[in-house]
């Protein structure tokens, strides 16, 4: 057997039963030493220390996660520009970040996939605009913004990357951005919001963009991430109007810009994905301060159900 049939499609895996994504992949890194205090935050790792970034993906593996999302969220060409990187060693980052992160797989979880992490432009921006979405740009520069990166981690689909995780997007506007992309492309991808009191960051009807995602035939589930879990649980049952949900939320822990450090207790709970699932949750996971424990435990947690 082949390891892509032992893999199988994603899409009909999820029909049939939730598979369990990775945590916090940044916040894993910084755990073991490593600084992310550059605007290009884990995506420097790519250029200057890859081999961090597949241990950590192995890490998170060997937990049970059977999704590793990428190390390509903060990568962008504008953002390595302002670096002095150039275009084409910009693309060779983004398929390195999938490539680490399929060897990962293949050394230890071959049954595995590989989501390809698409940020929001306010994470290129590194100003936290990706939870405001105070964007300023509209849909046809968002869509100008995304084709290129999206362009290369979609060839990457089949070749390393089993999915786009279209993920932590503030607003209605960037929603049609990369759908318009995606659509007729014929490369699956799931599309996340980070969101608030049933809102999106932007302050609109979070389910609008849920139903936005409806006629795109490329999205195979909806849903949030990097919002608090209790905001998480909430939004659930919205996506789960629209078909197949992705939830990973973050800790709920705040981060303090002054004294850059975390503040507060954990609020993410394993026990919550049982609720997930009855509201549509297929892909489940977490976000950032997420560990490996937590994804254990999270795991078991969905095994334990009848």
């Amino acid at each position: 057997m082949t390891r892509d049939s032992l893999r199988g499609s994603l899409a009909d895996t999820i029909a049939r039963r939730p598979v369990v994504l990775d945590g916090g992949l940044a916040t894993l890194l910084e755990r073991h030493g490593h600084d992310l205090s550059s605007d290009l935050w884990s995506a420097r790792l790519l250029r200057d220390d890859p081999d961090a970034i597949g241990a950590a993906h192995r890490e998170f593996f060997a937990a049970g996660a059977e999704v590793a999302i990428t190390a390509s969220y903060q990568v962008s060409f504008q953002g390595f520009a302002s670096e002095g990187v150039e275009r084409g060693e910009v693309e060779r980052l983004l398929r390195r970040s999938v490539a680490v992160a399929a060897e990962a797989r293949d050394d230890t979880a071959p049954g595995g996939w590989v989501a390809a992490s698409v940020g929001p432009y306010g994470a290129v921006l590194a100003d936290g605009s990706e939870y405001r979405g105070d964007y300023d740009l509209d849909v046809a520069g968002l869509r100008a913004f995304h084709r290129p990166r999206l362009d290369v981690l979609a060839s990457t689909v089949g070749d390393g990357a089993d999915v786009l995780a279209v993920e932590t997007v503030p607003c209605l506007a960037e929603v049609e951005a990369v759908l318009a992309e995606l659509d007729g492309t014929g490369v699956p991808a799931w599309l996340s919001l980070s969101a608030a009191g049933g809102r999106t960051r932007a302050g609109e009807p979070l389910e609008d963009a849920f139903a936005m995602a409806a006629d795109v035939a490329e999205v195979l589930a909806v849903g949030v991430n990097c919002t608090t879990p209790s905001d998480a649980g909430a939004a659930v049952p919205l996506a789960g109007r629209h078909g197949a949900v992705v939830v990973y939320p973050n800790s709920g822990q705040g981060w303090n810009a002054v004294t850059r450090e975390w503040e507060g207790r954990s609020a993410f709970d394993a026990a919550d994905v049982a609720a997930w699932v009855e509201g549509g949750g297929r892909l489940v996971g977490g976000c950032c301060r997420v560990s490996p424990e937590d994804v254990s435990a999270l795991r078991d947690a969905l095994a334990a159900r009848p």
